[in-house]
């Protein structure tokens, strides 16, 4: 067994690519970027034997670098990104497509699945985290999507995980965070869709509490059809603060998006319809500065929750970014047991970063938390896909008790050794 025709090293002329993700560079000993499934277990089975530190990677979007390690190895799985479609609107899409390109793809079959909204992310990644898209409310989350996986275990063996086979390893995949093994392809049942209302709408920052408490109400009469993500921006240079709304639609009446155009002061509206594979963006990290990143689900965005928001992003101008999704509809309909990703109840989700200087003091970043913090003690939970700090509070954010304890005994039975760690982790 050899590993030397998939493994990038320190030296080589693609290691600095290699070795480079969103959240920055690394010295890994070793990328392995395996072109099937049996490279994978060979990969694996070299990590094992040479006793290294394993991250696995999909898209490398993760903001606290899990998907590298200084002096480990970086199983890099983004050849393996097939595309298939099988029939009835199932479809198997390789853990390392990118999202942009997958759905690209099912566009020439008429089909989507709720996807995030960056066409770099990785399919494994993202899934495994729960996976919030534009029609998140219509069609649920991307794990509700969801038929089936195939992964290589630490012990290097490869399994499928389905309802009927291996059932709890197929629970836990679904928002489990890559603490079970190395998901080489999902099965999903996708959706008969071609094109979406899409777009933005600008609003003049008149008054934050107003513009807030219009856009919870607008949403709870909102249909299913209907998603729509608010963001309060701060100045930069010569642009005023101001705030702006992404409108998601997937139904047949768009004049259902009308209500959401009275809520303040438009600048710019862009809704148009487009094909929803066009709808995906580039992410865009701001370069220079380091993002001190929280987020919290709300079961409902209450006036205590958005008193607290409006004093944080008063003090924040400078450059506090505080960004709300709605949520509800089919993601929770799904019971908070059917899988590994519990916070059914929660109708929206709350994400902010404080940009800092990369030579800030410890005390501006310890400041920048706790400013967040008053608006994230209001929540039920947090999200995988956009936490920027690894704690045992924020491990028990992300599941309750009773869905920790039973992922707990998953990983016992899967990865005893704990050789899946760099991520939210699981202990054994």
């Amino acid at each position: 067994m050899t590993i030397d025709h998939i493994a990038i090293r320190p030296g080589d002329a693609e290691y600095d690519a290699a070795r480079t993700t969103i959240a920055g560079t690394a010295a890994p000993a070793v990328v392995i970027r395996p072109t099937t499934t049996d490279e994978v277990v060979d990969a694996i089975a070299y990590v094992r034997e040479h006793g290294l530190e394993l991250a696995v990677r999909s898209g490398g979007h993760n903001a606290l670098g899990f998907g590298n390690s200084d002096g480990g190895a970086v199983i890099d799985v983004s050849r393996l990104d097939s595309v298939d479609v099988l029939g009835d609107g199932r479809v198997r899409i390789g853990a390392g497509a990118r999202w942009g390109d997958a759905a690209a793809a099912l566009a020439d079959h008429g089909l989507a699945i709720t996807s995030g909204d960056t066409v770099s992310v990785g399919v494994g990644g993202l899934t495994q985290a729960g996976g919030i898209g534009w029609m998140v409310r219509k069609h649920g989350l991307t794990v509700d999507s969801v038929l089936g996986a195939e992964l290589v275990t630490a012990a290097g063996d490869v399994v499928r995980a389905d309802a009927g086979t291996n059932p709890d390893l197929f629970w836990a995949l679904r928002g489990g965070a890559g603490n079970f093994g190395i998901v080489t392809a999902f099965e999903f049942q996708a959706q008969p869709v071609t094109t979406i209302h899409f777009g933005t709408i600008a609003f003049a920052l008149d008054e934050v509490p107003q513009l807030l408490k219009g856009w919870a109400a607008a949403m709870d009469a909102a249909p299913e059809e209907l998603s729509t993500a608010l963001a309060l921006m701060p100045g930069f240079g010569d642009f005023p603060a101001g705030a702006m709304m992404w409108v998601a639609y997937c139904g047949d009446d768009p004049s259902e998006i009308d209500p959401l155009r009275s809520l303040g002061n438009v600048v710019s509206d862009t809704v148009t319809e487009k094909p929803y594979a066009e709808v995906l963006e580039e992410a865009h990290p701001p370069e220079g500065i380091q993002p001190v990143l929280g987020n919290a689900f709300l079961e409902q965005l209450s006036g205590e929750v958005i008193d607290a928001v409006a004093a944080a992003y008063a003090q924040g101008t400078a450059g506090r970014v505080v960004f709300f999704r709605s949520l509800g509809g089919a993601m929770g309909r799904v019971a908070p047991d059917a899988t590994a990703f519990a916070h059914r109840a929660a109708q929206v989700l709350v994400v902010s970063a404080k940009f800092l200087p990369l030579d800030a003091p410890d005390e501006a970043v310890a400041g920048a938390r706790a400013e967040w913090e008053t608006i994230g003690r209001h929540g039920i939970g947090a999200y995988a896909g956009f936490l920027g700090s690894d704690t045992a509070d924020d491990l028990a954010a992300l599941y309750p008790a009773e869905t920790l304890a039973r992922l707990t005994e998953v990983k016992r039975a899967w990865d005893p050794e704990n050789l899946f760690r760099r991520n939210f982790n699981i202990k054994p």
